[in-house]
């Protein structure tokens, strides 16, 4: 029979896993707003089509993201006992701010939050010695520059759609995109699903090390991941996904600037460079801001005003407010517990 510790480390992977959920389900716009909004695919079919490719990502890319993710908590540094509440905490403040932005149809970053909810977790339970904080800094520093990366890509990829384009009729060069954004789409959730679920994997390969799963002399700083947890990761994305996000796909494909399939095409594409690039260097990237920059960089190829700078400067509110906000969650979660049980 199961002790009480094994149960609580399975319904907190659980848990985990509802969150990973939680953010196909968040995050599910990101995959196909362009897509529907260029009217390339139905909403049902674009959801199942990125659902698809956010699955076999599984076997793309690796698991270097999930490693960073498993080291934002010094795990040497604190309690074994303590780890599987800092990992609760996390994904209590990551759910609550999903479930937060959701609601308000703002394409937040679950990422940013689950690693919120981990440092307010993580710095209730044992302090700032609790943190490491060059990889906080690493994913601080690129939750600026990613998004200014896929703001230029995007800027770059519809200026080459159109000058390839050149003088090709509107309805010839519609039919052309339409294909092609078939194959950027599924690039682009291919990529979500390659960045995203990695962080899932990140957390719970921490949860597994708690009870001693990899057995005596493991380094904490390398932790492998299992093959289970890797498949478990991305088929709860990919179910998330499935369930879609339709209050945020009606911000992202409409609310940001009008598109055509070229312009689909060229956001879809510059998403997908960016965070296939961050998943191999092992950065755990938001790949809302990343895709929101890139819908923005092709909006500016039509001059400043075809960007709807209002709803730009509200995404980007949301942005900032993401890690401290989900950490304060974390962090009086832990504090809850704290007083509750006595962890």
């Amino acid at each position: 029979m199961l002790d009480v510790t094994m149960l609580f480390i399975v319904g907190i992977i659980i848990i985990a896993l509802i969150f990973d959920f939680t953010n196909g389900f968040h995050d599910s716009a990101n995959a196909i707003s362009t897509v529907v909004s260029t009217k390339v695919l139905s909403p049902k079919n674009a959801v199942i089509f990125a659902a698809f490719f956010n699955f076999i990502a599984a076997f793309g890319f690796g698991v270097a993201v999930a490693s960073t993710i498993s080291k934002i908590i010094k795990l040497d540094h604190v309690e074994t006992s303590i780890i599987p509440f800092i990992v609760l905490c996390g994904l209590i403040g990551a759910i609550s701010w999903n479930i937060i932005t959701w609601y308000f149809g703002l394409p937040t970053s679950s990422s940013h939050a689950l690693i919120g909810g981990l440092m307010g977790g993580g710095l209730a339970a044992a302090g700032v010695a609790a943190i490491e904080f060059s990889t906080i800094q690493t994913i601080v520093v690129f939750m600026v520059v990613s998004p200014i990366i896929g703001f230029l890509m995007g800027l770059l990829f519809m200026s080459v759609s159109i000058r390839v384009s050149g003088d090709t009729p509107r309805t010839a060069a519609d039919r052309r995109f339409r294909r092609l954004q078939l194959i950027s789409a599924a690039a682009y959730s291919f990529s979500h699903g390659t960045n995203d679920a990695q962080k899932t994997m990140g957390i719970i390969t921490p949860l597994l090390f708690s009870i001693g799963y990899f057995g005596a002399g493991v380094d904490p700083n390398h932790l492998p991941v299992p093959i289970w947890v890797i498949l478990a990761a991305h088929a709860a994305i990919a179910l998330g996904t499935l369930f879609g996000g339709w209050r945020i796909v009606k911000t992202m494909g409409y609310g940001i600037t009008r598109l055509r399939p070229v312009h689909g095409f060229s956001a879809e594409t510059a998403g997908a460079a960016t965070i296939i690039g961050a998943s191999i260097a092992g950065i755990p990237v938001s790949t809302t801001h990343i895709i929101s920059s890139s819908i923005m960089g092709v909006g500016a190829t039509k001059g400043a005003r075809a960007v709807k700078w209002g709803v730009a400067r509200r995404i980007v509110t949301a942005w900032v407010l993401t890690i401290p906000l989900s950490a304060l969650i974390g962090f009086l979660a832990f504090t809850l517990l704290h007083l509750m049980l006595g962890v």
